[in-house]
């Protein structure tokens, strides 16, 4: 099948969405960690330079610039990869922005496997688990930039301590920014064909699991595609409206099935709905270098293998 990609990544997205946030919000900083220009920061620095700081390598003391601005009132945004954002700062992240409650949105990067090329060291395969169980903190996925723009400015007018997860290169685009809505902690539903099974997809996901949908379609079953931008708070209602309408869950991430998504709707249903679940991502090892849809195509995420999986949970029924 034919797939369209958006005119630029996510991180540019972000950097367009933060110019005009930097407009509204004259109290609103950008602080990186030698990253100005490959997490969004060229816009910004070109038109406010002394609102967006570069602190070079050391992403540990970028957090707690970011934790001080936001301290004197400051909107602060702090921008690295991924694999840095959710390790590297962990307990920058925990201690002196959450642990606060101060209005720091961490920018990640090189989100799942987009790292790419730059291997095992750039790929953030395990972000989302590491960070999930901080208290405090709002994690977000776009699936493309158009839902970038969107969810970058609602994080902006919300105050507290964000983690949102983004793209290197052009996405398969998903969404028009003129219809997309988004509210944190609310899923997107975007196919409602039937009860045979339910996808609940994040971020680069989302595209495939739209995908393995068409195939299902044309092979005679009816599923429902559910986008979940927000992986925490996580909409529970969402999870176990679906749950019960078609007792077969699937969940597609670009993420490590330990930790992300897969277990964030896996903790909602055995309390709450237990149902079967079948978690689909980066199976937990680590991953090898390579173009990012390619690397997907290989662990696990191409839509007939997505597809196929779902075909086989819904016959064994």
């Amino acid at each position: 099948m034919s797939i369209v990609f958006d005119k630029v990544s996510t991180r540019v997205a972000f950097g367009d969405a933060l110019l005009r946030m930097a407009d509204e919000y004259p109290n609103l900083m950008y602080v990186a960690a030698d990253t100005l220009k490959s997490v969004g920061g060229a816009q910004i620095k070109k038109k406010y330079p002394a609102r967006a700081i570069n602190v070079g390598i050391s992403e540990q003391n970028m957090a707690l610039v970011g934790a001080g601005m936001a301290a004197a009132g400051a909107k602060a945004f702090v921008a690295t990869y991924a694999t840095f954002a959710s390790m590297r700062i962990c307990e920058q992240i925990r201690t002196f922005i959450c642990y606060p409650n101060l209005d720091v949105k961490i920018i990640a990067g090189l989100g799942g496997l987009s790292g790419g090329q730059e291997g095992t060291t750039h790929q953030g395969i395990e972000d989302v688990g590491v960070l999930r169980s901080i208290a405090n903190l709002v994690i977000v996925e776009p699936a493309d930039a158009a839902a970038t723009e969107v969810i970058t400015e609602a994080i902006t007018r919300y105050v507290g301590p964000v983690y949102m997860r983004i793209g290197r290169n052009a996405s398969p685009t998903v969404f028009d920014k003129a219809t997309y809505k988004f509210e944190i902690g609310k899923a997107n539903p975007l196919v409602d064909k039937g009860n045979d099974a339910v996808i609940f997809t994040t971020g680069a996901a989302v595209r495939r699991a739209l995908d393995a949908e068409t195939i299902l379609a044309a092979d005679g079953f009816n599923i429902k595609v559910i986008e979940m931008p927000t992986i925490k708070p996580i909409d529970e209602a969402a999870i176990i409206a679906a749950a019960q309408a078609t007792g077969l869950v699937f969940t597609t991430e670009d993420h490590n099935i330990i930790g992300g998504l897969g277990s964030a709707v896996a903790e909602v249903l055995s309390e709450k709905c237990p149902t079967k679940l079948e978690r689909i991502g980066i199976p937990d090892k680590f991953t090898e270098s390579g173009e990012h849809e390619e690397l997907m195509d290989k662990y696990c995420l191409k839509p007939a293998d997505i597809a196929a999986r779902v075909k086989a949970g819904i016959q064994a029924k």
